[in-house]
């Protein structure tokens, strides 16, 4: 039977572990999330969910501690995710155990997070790590989703479930190609309620998007309960259906929680992915 949400450490005491653990990662499938918003087949998008984990650390043949930044880049064509909890407590395991070298923490990341994330789908496939030394923290970036802020609209906000018919484009009138942005996305966690606090940014052609509608969309989602993931791929299939534009890009930058911020992108079309940079509230 597949992981559920339920059945994962999220809301469950947990010690942290003692020695590195590939085992405590935990792959929830797409496909039932992905069905609950139309997507019965291969998905109308490309992407990634672009993670940051802070709380990278491991020891010396010697037993000298070592922490790094570790930037994760997880394929949306992977048939699962890997629950936000479960990978806190498996990066946490390296904490304990000796490395012979960063390249073979490198390695040991890029092969656990790739099986479980391509667990289960018939084929396999790879993902993206790479880290950050601690003698290059200092050009870490912070930057703010570019674009046109939303959030500047002095508007009337009663939704707070989506509601895919605030949304609306102007059909009859010349096309247009904007990046609109909001700092007020916030939803909350499937399994313990708690709230995830996020940016997004929405990169598109087509007919222009009302953006009061837009922004009292986004803000519908404060007491929406789903995964980062999930939300992203919800907000990107509504505004496909509602305002029908020839390109579409989707955008979010979560707050991080347990040391691990969770960023997906999703494009209608092939596009490179955006640079893995904080926001303020990162």
């Amino acid at each position: 039977m597949p992981n559920s949400p339920d059945q994962s450490p999220l809301g469950q005491r947990a010690p942290c572990p003692e020695a590195y653990s590939p085992e405590l990662l935990y792959p929830i499938p797409r496909a039932p999330k992905r069905q609950d918003i139309g997507i019965g087949g291969q998905p109308p998008f490309f992407g990634a969910d672009l993670w940051t984990a802070y709380e990278l650390s491991w020891l010396t043949p010697r037993g000298k501690p070592v922490v790094a930044l570790a930037h994760i880049t997880v394929p949306c064509e992977t048939p699962n995710i890997v629950e936000s909890k479960s990978f806190k407590l498996y990066v946490n395991s390296f904490s304990g155990s000796r490395f012979a070298s960063a390249d073979e923490v490198l390695a040991r990341l890029r092969a656990d997070i790739a099986e479980a994330a391509w667990r289960g789908g018939g084929a396999s496939g790879s993902v993206g790590v790479r880290l950050t030394a601690a003698d290059a923290f200092d050009q870490q970036q912070v930057h703010e989703l570019d674009g046109v802020l939303l959030d500047r609209l002095d508007i009337e906000c009663t939704h707070y479930t989506p509601e895919p018919s605030l949304l609306t484009a102007a059909f009859d009138e010349q096309p247009v190609e904007e990046v609109l942005t909001s700092n007020l996305l916030k939803s909350n966690c499937l399994v313990t309620g708690q709230p995830d606090w996020g940016s997004v940014q929405i990169r598109y052609a087509g007919p222009q998007i009302d953006q009061g509608g837009l922004l009292r969309y986004l803000v519908s989602y404060r007491q929406h309960e789903e995964f980062h993931e999930q939300c992203v791929e919800r907000i990107f299939m509504d505004i496909r259906r509602q305002c029908r534009p020839t390109r579409l890009a989707v955008y979010a930058r979560y707050t991080r929680r347990g040391g691990l911020d969770i960023n997906p992108f999703r494009t209608s079309h092939p596009l490179a992915l955006p640079p893995n940079v904080r926001t303020a509230r990162q």
